[in-house]
Parts: structure tokens; sequence; C-alpha cells
């Protein structure tokens, strides 16, 4: 798969590839985020651990991998002997297991994302991984073989952040979401930099991201919402000027209906709009006249919520 990379910002240089010697360059830090809902079958995360242990035997390229796994599933499944015996087989034999409360996923990632940032070094690149993606089908593994190139972009190219493009058609649920709900959001409410997203990518919502230790610094220490976290990366990348990346993942899914329910689609509409707003209102409360902007705002941000709605209901429904 090549590798894209989004033009640079105006004014901003393009800076070339250094190929290094591995050993002078930061380590890469995988961080798995264990599906809140255990599979029937572990099909799909018995290939995603053959991965995660090739890279856990290539310690001078890899740090240990981190695995986070919600406490709500393992008191679900702790009873279960398919649990039990994949978590100590794969799980816990190929990564350090996470074990926390977490309210929402991206509480997941702050976690692991955190816990390896302490962990890591200037140089140091972190890297996603979802747990919940269709691994064991012929696409999916096909995406496991050559995944790792999307960490290897932030290091090689120096990249702040990477983030990874699941290719989709123009009808698939999360297209539409994207479409009809996230950018008509996010030119509602940051028209500029939506912009600038977009000449990014596609998928301003993904779950598979690297991110570079500086970076990640920066946005550890500021306010991690629970929700949409990828859209903040990218609002904060591009907001302070950081060198991005697009990486395309492949036409990998993990829905396992093959598209998102209404009410799952409604509610990732409401989600994004409530961390807009609340990014928005951060950004701009100690400006003069900032109140009446942001009503003038909201009540723009509430006809496109009506009208993503209406769309996806009539689409989805």
């Amino acid at each position: 798969m090549k590798r894209t990379q989004a033009a640079p910002r105006k004014g901003a240089s393009r800076k070339p590839a250094r190929i290094l010697p591995r050993p002078q360059r930061g380590r890469i830090h995988p961080v798995v985020i264990y599906p809140f809902r255990q599979p029937e079958h572990n099909t799909d995360l018995e290939k995603l651990y053959e991965l995660i242990g090739r890279l856990d035997e290539q310690k001078d390229v890899y740090a240990r991998p981190l695995t986070v796994i919600d406490r709500k599933t393992h008191q679900a499944n702790e009873r279960r002997k398919a649990y039990q015996t994949f978590r100590r087989n794969r799980v816990e034999r190929h990564s350090d297991v996470l074990d926390a409360w977490c309210v929402d996923t991206c509480q997941m990632w702050y976690t692991g994302l955190g816990t390896a940032f302490d962990r890591g070094g200037p140089d140091d690149v972190y890297w996603l991984i979802p747990g919940d993606f269709d691994y064991g089908t012929p696409v999916g593994q096909e995406v496991l073989s050559r995944l790792h190139d999307l960490p290897e972009i932030c290091v090689e190219l120096e990249q702040d952040l990477c983030i990874g493009e699941i290719v989709t058609d123009h009808n698939n649920s999360k297209q539409l979401i994207d479409t009809y709900g996230t950018f008509a959001l996010l030119y509602n409410w940051f028209p500029k930099e939506a912009e600038d997203i977009r000449g990014y990518t596609e998928r301003p919502r993904s779950e598979f991201f690297a991110v570079r230790h500086g970076f990640l610094r920066e946005m550890l220490c500021r306010r991690w919402y629970p929700h949409e976290q990828t859209v903040v990366l990218l609002l904060e990348a591009v907001l302070r000027h950081k060198h991005i990346s697009r990486f395309t993942v492949g036409a990998i899914s993990d829905l396992p209906e093959g598209r998102d329910a209404l009410a799952s689609a409604w509610h990732q509409v409401e989600r994004t709009e409530r961390v807009l707003k609340s990014f928005w209102q951060e950004r701009h409360e100690n400006k003069p006249g900032w109140a009446d902007r942001y009503r003038a705002l909201e009540a723009q941000s509430e006809m496109v919520v009506r009208t993503a709605l209406g769309i996806l209901q009539n689409l989805l429904g």
C-alpha cells in the first residue's frame, strides 16, 4: 500500500524523509484497545494478537505492547473459560494488560496512551490499535500485514499525527455520518480548520492513528474528551500547525451488521456536536462578545443536526 502524505499547510516547509538506522530513531509503542464486548468467536482477535506477538519480538523497534481492557468487559466474562484462556495465552503473553474502569472508549485511549507515554521518550511514537475490527477476514489479514506502516510514517517522516483512513463506499453508514454529521458540524463551528482537515482525511473520527511524543504530551495535558477525541486531535493539530499525514488502512469494518443502526448513527452525530460546542467555547470564552457568537453558531448547529438526523433516517431507517 502506498503511503499517502497530505500536502503541507500554506507557508509550512515540507520536511524530507530521514531514513535513519533504526537504533537512532524513537521506538513505537503499540496500544491495543480490547473490544468492549467480548466477541462470540476469537477469530479476529487471534489474528490481531498474532501481529502483536510479532511486534513484541522486535524489541529494537517496538516497546512492549499494551492492551487496555475495561473492567466491565472483564467482569462480564471472567467466568468464561474461552475468555480466560485467550487472555492468559494470547493477551498477557504478548502485551502488558491495563485493567481500568472506563466511561467510554476514549477514556481507554487516554489510559493506554498515557501509560505508554510515561514509559516513552522524546523521539517515540504511540500507535493506537482498535481491537474490534474484522481482522480475521481476508481483507482484515491483508490490512494487518501492512498496518505497521501507519506509525512508521510518523517515525520516518517526522510527522506529529498520522490518521488511518478506512476505505468505504458512499453508502456506508460511517461515510454518511461523517458527510452529513461530522463535517457539516465542523464547517459550522470551525470552518477554516474543517477545510484543512478535509484536505488531510475523510475520516476525522478514525480509531486508527499514531502520534509523536511531543504532540501527545501537549494533548494529554489538555482536556481529554470522552467522545470523538480523534476530531479534537485533528483540530488541535491544525490549530497548532502540526505535521499531519494520512495512511489508507483498507476496506475493514467493525460493524457486525455491515452498518450502524439508526439510533447509533443519531447518537454519534449528537455527541460530535456536544464535543465541538465545548471545544469552541473553551477557545473563545475569554474573548469579547463570545456569548452572542456562540448562540448564533448554536442556532445554526441545531439546524445542521436536524438536517443530518433526517437524512440518516431516510437512508438508514
